[in-house]
């Protein structure tokens, strides 16, 4: 078996339920998935979105916050409470998990950018699996979105992990199958596009607008994940963040989801 070094990324919505709370059965699986996935020889690196929806109905507010102190302030308590749940069922498959909080510093600095590499090397040698996420408690660039940005949403960092750590697979779980032709949510017949081989004008016209309120990002956010790598020369694959048994079909190279690849 080919041993591959795989980013995953998962978004707000497989996390959380509406109402923002920690959808504790799906988290779990994922936990049990990519531990097994530790265990048959892959080293994993996950990037979590859901601080902010997490901390919102921590905090006992009644909608995503809209002024940034709030915005920073329920991220600071969602990632608090997300890594104390990620270190407790990790722990019961017996694996390691190390916390890494980015800013667009961390990336556009050479020096800072060559500590993010080391560190993750060094969590992977040692079997831990590193746990990122944009460090929203200090940072803007996602949270406010007509601001300049480096890393812009988890989409876009998960990639950019992934390019650092020179990973061999980017997987995107998101609350739809991959990249339709047309947007499924308005057009019934719109067909699932298994394959891209490049980014062409008409496949990047594909993208939708931004999904729940919960979350920030839409295709569009994706696709330009996949440009980062297919640039930098590893697949992506965007599927269903619900389907988590899919991911090991996505290992095996079978045809789940869309996978973006130049290596066809």
């Amino acid at each position: 078996m080919e041993h591959k070094r795989i980013v995953i990324k998962v978004g707000t919505s497989t996390l959380t339920h509406s109402s923002g709370a920690v959808d504790l059965r799906s988290m779990e699986h994922l936990v049990r998935t990519l531990s097994d996935l530790r265990g048959m020889g892959h080293e994993v690196i996950l990037v979590s979105s859901g601080a902010i929806a997490v901390g919102t109905e921590k905090m006992n507010l009644k909608e995503r916050p809209k002024e940034l102190r709030m915005k920073q302030a329920a991220a600071s308590v969602g990632q608090c409470q997300m890594m104390a749940m990620y270190d407790r069922l990790f722990s019961e498959y017996n694996q390691s998990v190390g916390q890494i909080l980015i800013t667009g510093d961390d990336v556009e600095d050479k020096d800072r950018a060559r500590h993010l590499s080391n560190t993750l090397s060094a969590l992977l040698e040692m079997g831990i699996i590193p746990i990122v996420n944009e460090n929203d408690s200090v940072s803007s660039a996602e949270i406010e979105t007509e601001k300049h940005k480096v890393l812009g949403d988890n989409d876009r960092l998960s990639a950019i992990v992934a390019k650092f750590c020179r990973a061999d697979l980017l997987i995107l779980l998101s609350d739809i199958e991959g990249l339709y032709d047309k947007n499924p949510k308005d057009h019934p017949d719109a067909k699932l596009i298994h394959k891209v081989s490049a980014l062409t004008p008409e496949i990047m016209e594909m993208a939708g607008d931004a999904g729940s309120w919960r979350g920030t990002g839409g295709m569009i956010t994706k696709l330009l994940a996949a440009k980062i790598a297919m640039e930098s020369g590893f697949d992506m694959v965007i599927t269903n963040g619900k389907k988590l048994e899919n991911i090991y079909d996505i290992v095996e190279n079978k045809d789940v989801g869309t996978r973006f690849s130049t290596g066809w």
